[in-house]
């Protein structure tokens, strides 16, 4: 697994390891956090597209995705 600070997520770059729809690189541009300063999701940016899709921020940490 990738270690990683969450805290440090917001605006990190990110590129897949399976592109779909012609979409391989993505950028960080929101997180979503707890009321305690956890973060919970984020939301990837594709930079070909501009798509963006929120997922779960453990979702990263998986070197097959």
């Amino acid at each position: 697994m990738n270690r990683f600070n969450p805290g440090k997520l917001k605006l990190s770059k990110w590129t897949a390891r399976h592109p779909e729809n012609r979409e391989k690189h993505f950028l960080v541009t929101d997180l979503e956090l707890d009321e305690e300063g956890h973060v919970l999701r984020v939301e990837l940016e594709a930079v070909h597209s501009k798509r963006s899709q929120w997922l779960d921020w453990r979702v990263l940490r998986d070197p097959e995705v």
